[in-house]
């Protein structure tokens, strides 16, 4: 699916009426008050309904007559979006939301490492190397750290030859980005070790061990942000 890229009047308009809607600022079931909004954006009645209609196609909102528009329930909504979980990560707008993405990644990518250890081929294990070396080339550069890491991950999913865990890699790099932009402005610790074990495993051809190296690091990633949540800052 086509990310939603925000751009002018028209993308804040989209993403505060998102945000109001995934913090419940506007509930579920409510119908919304076309003309007061239009007032309070100080924005044409064709920028306010063009924004609905991104929010419509991600299941958020709809229209009906003598109902008007109205918030859709939260089942309806698409919660794999790419823009929906990018909403929902960057304002952590429901708590628990990491450790959903905690125990996905729990799922998925230690079977992934370990499908990658029976399937990668040359060009793959080039390409989980080249995400190691920005790796340690990130130094503290938290940007570049965090490209690197997401690098990482989409060749780990990549190496699978897997199509649909390929696309998997939605969800995964959008919390993922979110939780690495937090831990990395933190000072993390050295993060080449765990994922260079879990590139050596793929390259022995070490299914177990591959997953169990990937089991190891997704340990890490909880503990460093349980860290972060117990800091007085």
């Amino acid at each position: 699916m086509q990310q939603y890229v925000a751009r002018g009047v028209h993308g804040q308009t989209v993403e505060v009426l998102a945000q109001r809607i995934l913090t419940g600022q506007l509930p579920e079931g409510s119908t919304l008050d076309i003309g007061a909004l239009q007032t309070e954006f100080d924005v044409s009645l064709t920028v306010l309904r063009e924004a609905l209609r991104v929010l419509a196609a991600k299941g958020m909102v709809d229209a009906r007559p003598k109902r008007g528009t109205f918030v859709r329930p939260r089942g309806d909504w698409s919660l794999l979006d790419p823009d929906v979980l990018r909403w929902q990560f960057s304002r952590q707008v429901r708590p628990g939301l990491f450790a959903d993405l905690h125990e996905v990644r729990s799922i998925v990518e230690p079977g992934a490492a370990g499908l990658a250890a029976s399937r990668a081929t040359d060009d793959d294990l080039a390409a989980l190397d080249d995400a190691l070396d920005a790796m340690a080339a990130a130094g503290n550069d938290a940007g570049a750290a965090v490209e690197a890491d997401l690098a990482f991950h989409r060749a780990l999913l990549a190496a699978t030859h897997n199509e649909l865990l390929q696309r998997m890699e939605v969800l995964i790099e959008t919390g993922l980005a979110e939780r690495d932009r937090m831990v990395h402005r933190h000072g993390p610790g050295d993060p080449v070790p765990a994922h260079r074990a879990v590139v050596g495993a793929i390259r022995a051809r070490d299914a177990l061990g591959a997953a169990q190296a990937m089991g190891r690091l997704l340990e890490q990633a909880v503990a460093d942000v349980a860290r972060l949540e117990e800091s007085p800052e």
